[in-house]
C-alpha cells in the first residue's frame, strides 16, 4: 500500500502566513508559548511557498542567504533504514540543508518530499540544493515548525506519509554563524531563533527570567547539575546581552574541578537556552505522534535525537505506539485492549567510527525507527 501523492508545486514559488485567525493570533497547541503574528511573523503555524490552486495568501519578503552547508549525520544509516521505501510522499520534518533529502530522492524516483523548516536560511538552501540535484519538480518545501506537521500535511492534501524523518537539533552552519548567537564560540548578540521572526530570544530569556524559572529550565532541558549556582550567578550578572558575557558568567559559577571535564562548561547552558527559545521538548511528542498517525501501513518514521531529554521524548513516544500503552503484566496476554500501531526496527543507533572521525559533531547523534503496522492490533 503506498500513500497518497498530492499534487506539487514548483519549490521556486512562496508562501506567506496561512493559518492565523483574523486578528492576527497564531497559537501552537503542542508549544507552551503563544505567539502573536504580524505580518512576516511566522510563529505558529507559517508555510512558505505558494499553496493549492484556489487558495489565496498574501506574499511576505523574506532576506534569505544560500550559505548553509551541512553534513547529515548517519547518511548512510538512513538511507538503509529507507531502502524498502514505497511510491508516495516523504516527509522530512526538519529538512536543514536537504543532504538526507536529496539521497532519498535520489534513490527513489518514484517519491515526493514534503520537506519542512522553520528557518529561512535553510529554507532557501535545501531549494537550491534540490533543484540542483534535479529534483525540483518532486519537491513540496514549506516554512513551519514540525508541531504544525499534521495541519501542513492536510492543506496539502496529504493523508499518509511513505516515510518520515526528524534530524533534530541545530544544523551546523546555525552553529557557526556567528550573528545567530547559538554557539560560545562566538561574540555575538542573545539570539538563538531558528525562526528568526518569533519575539522569544535568547536575551530575553537571560534577562527576565525569575530565578528558579532559570534553575528549573537548565536542568530540565540540559540536565544541569549546577543549574541553580548558573541561575543566580546570572540573575546576579544583569544585564547579558552578548553570547561571550553569558559564557564567562555561567563558567565563573561552576566550580573549578567541574570546568576541567565534559567540555566547554558553557554547553550545557547555551544547549537548554536554545531550546527554551524554540520549545523544541515541548512540541517534539505531539509532533511525533502526529507523523506516526499519517504513516502509511509499512511506513518508517526515523529520528535522530542529540541529548539525552530529546532521546526520553523520542523512546516514550514510540514505546507507546509500540505497545499502545498496555497496563497488563509482562509475559502475560494483553487483558487491557490496548492497541499498538507501530513496530520496532532495529537500526545502528550510534554513528560510525568513520563518520566520526570525519564529524565529531555526530558522536551524540541517537536513531530510533519504528514501522506502522498494516492492522492495529492488540499489544501482546
Amino acid at each position: 500500500m503506498t500513500a497518497n501523492a498530492p499534487f506539487f508545486l514548483p519549490i521556486s514559488q512562496r508562501l506567506a502566513v496561512s493559518g492565523s485567525s483574523s486578528d492576527g493570533t497564531v497559537c501552537s497547541s503542542n508549544s507552551a508559548r503563544f505567539h502573536r503574528a504580524v505580518p512576516g511573523d511566522t510563529s505558529g503555524l507559517y508555510l512558505s511557498s505558494e499553496g493549492l490552486p484556489g487558495t489565496a495568501r498574501s506574499r511576505v519578503g523574506v532576506a534569505m542567504t544560500s550559505n548553509f552547508i551541512h553534513d547529515s549525520v548517519m547518511l548512510s544509516e538512513i538511507c538503509d533504514v529507507f531502502a524498502g521505501l514505497n511510491t508516495g510522499v516523504f516527509l522530512d520534518a526538519t529538512l536543514g540543508g536537504a543532504g538526507h533529502s536529496v539521497e532519498i530522492l535520489s534513490r527513489h524516483p518514484d517519491v515526493s518530499l514534503l520537506g519542512i523548516d522553520q528557518d529561512d536560511v535553510a529554507l532557501e538552501s535545501a531549494q537550491k540544493v534540490l533543484e540542483s540535484a534535479g529534483h525540483g519538480g518532486r519537491v513540496a518545501l514549506r516554512r513551519a515548525r514540525f508541531d504544525s506537521v499534521a495541519l501542513v500535511a492536510a492543506k496539502e492534501g496529504i493523508t499518509s506519509l511513505s516515510g518520515a524523518l526528524f534530524d533534530l537539533g541545530v544544523s551546523s552552519p546555525q552553529f557557526d554563524v556567528a550573528e545567530r548567537g547559538f554557539s560560545y564560540r562566538f561574540d555575538a548578540p542573545l539570539d538563538m531563533r531558528m525562526d528568526r521572526t518569533q519575539s522569544l530570544t535568547a536575551d530575553v530569556v537571560v534577562n527576565t527570567y525569575e530565578l528558579d524559572a532559570l534553575a528549573d529550565m537548565l536542568r530540565k532541558n540540559a540536565d544541569e547539575r549546577h543549574a541553580y549556582r548558573i541561575a543566580k550567578a546570572i540573575v546576579a550578572a544583569r544585564p547579558i546581552h552578548s553570547t561571550v558575557q553569558l559564557s564567562d558568567v555561567v563558567s565563573s559559577a561552576i566550580p573549578a574541578p567541574a570546568r576541567r571535564r565534559g567540555g566547554h562548561p558553557a554547553k550545557r547552558t547555551f544547549q537548554a537556552i536554545r531550546i527554551e527559545v524554540n520549545a523544541e521538548l515541548d512540541i517534539l511528542p505531539g509532533a511525533l505522534r502526529d507523523v506516526i498517525a499519517l504513516l502509511a501501513p509499512g511506513a518508517r518514521l526515523a529520528v535522530l535525537s542529540y541529548h539525552s531529554g530529546e532521546d526520553r521524548i523520542v523512546k516514550s513516544v514510540m514505546r507507546s505506539a509500540e505497545t499502545g500503552d498496555c497496563s497488563c503484566p509482562p509475559n502475560l496476554p494483553c487483558g487491557c485492549g490496548a492497541v499498538r500501531s507501530v513496530i520496532r526496527i532495529r537500526a545502528p543507533r550510534d554513528a560510525s567510527r568513520s563518520e566520526l572521525a570525519r564529524n565529531p559533531r555526530a558522536s551524540s547523534a541517537r536513531l530510533r525507527v519504528v514501522e506502522k503496522i498494516a492492522t492495529p492490533g492488540s499489544a501482546l
